[in-house]
């Protein structure tokens, strides 16, 4: 499981990017301490050997959703 740093993420550029199969995808809303999150976990490839198996889980709270959404706005000019 993974909670992105805002205080290390920077933009990098690559040379050499794919764009990656789509593969199930669920989340699920909870509180701990306190905090409301969203975790989005992915599946494997449906080839995989066990594909039902969570393959990445991402969790967000407030503050990490705020960031997300304004670089998501920026980087695809949505407003």
């Amino acid at each position: 499981m993974a909670q992105i740093s805002l205080e290390s993420i920077e933009k990098i550029e690559k040379h050499r990017n794919t764009v990656q199969e789509k593969v199930r995808t669920t989340y699920t809303v909870f509180e701990a301490d306190g905090k409301k999150y969203v975790q989005i976990d992915t599946y494997g490839r449906t080839a995989r050997e066990n594909p039902e198996k969570i393959s990445q889980s991402f969790q967000f709270d407030k503050e990490t959703a705020e960031f997300l959404v304004k670089l998501l706005d920026e980087e695809f000019d949505l407003k």
